[in-house]
């Protein structure tokens, strides 16, 4: 799965690069949400026809506060120890940790209260959080447990990392990685803006 993950996403390089005509890029966020909602269509369905797992959730509704409390923890512990390596002020480095994989309103965000340049920073930082979900989620879910998948995926786990946590893990996974986007995407607006306010 990961070796056909990698491939689509090299062919689709090569074909920006070379056939498709460039009048299609406008277009290419809308192609792209329509199949993500398929994806997570075809995702809720399979949750859907498992008719045990809402109570199994019940059961162990203390993971609904445990992964992402855990995952907000170890992204804030990670932006510190980056920030120091490449010595950038500690409230720069939380606010760009905040973002929890929601590239887009991360950098937009960041835009706005401080720069173009730091923007960037936490746009690209969230994308390789993606590509590093992406990667470590088949090993994660062979070689640790299950609910190790959710934590790269960060606030991504409720959408694009989703149909991938649902390929490798279990449809009681899937509702907890579920719930987790849910809670860390209403983090992102709240705590960006909050942990650049630490000056």
């Amino acid at each position: 799965m990961t070796i056909s993950i990698l491939a689509a996403i090299g062919l689709g390089i090569l074909a920006g690069m070379t056939i498709l005509p460039e009048s299609i890029a406008p277009h290419m966020d809308m192609f792209t949400t329509i199949a993500l909602n398929i994806l997570i269509l075809f995702v809720g369905i399979d949750i859907g026809m498992n008719k045990s797992i809402f109570k199994d959730v019940k059961k162990h509704g203390l993971l609904l506060i445990i992964v992402p409390l855990s995952i907000v923890v170890g992204s804030i512990a990670g932006s510190l120890i980056a920030g120091l390596i490449v010595k950038m002020d500690n409230n720069l480095s939380l606010a760009v940790g905040a973002g929890y994989g929601w590239y887009s309103l991360s950098g937009i965000l960041l835009t706005k209260l401080h720069s173009a340049e730091i923007g960037a920073i936490s746009f690209m930082t969230n994308v390789f959080r993606e590509i590093f979900a992406i990667l470590t989620i088949p090993f994660l879910a062979k070689y640790l447990n299950d609910y190790t998948t959710i934590a790269p995926s960060g606030a991504a786990s409720m959408d694009t990392m989703l149909p991938l946590v649902s390929r490798y893990t279990n449809p009681e996974v899937v509702v907890i990685s579920f719930f987790n986007g849910v809670v860390l995407s209403s983090l992102v607006p709240i705590l960006v803006p909050f942990f650049y306010a630490l000056k």
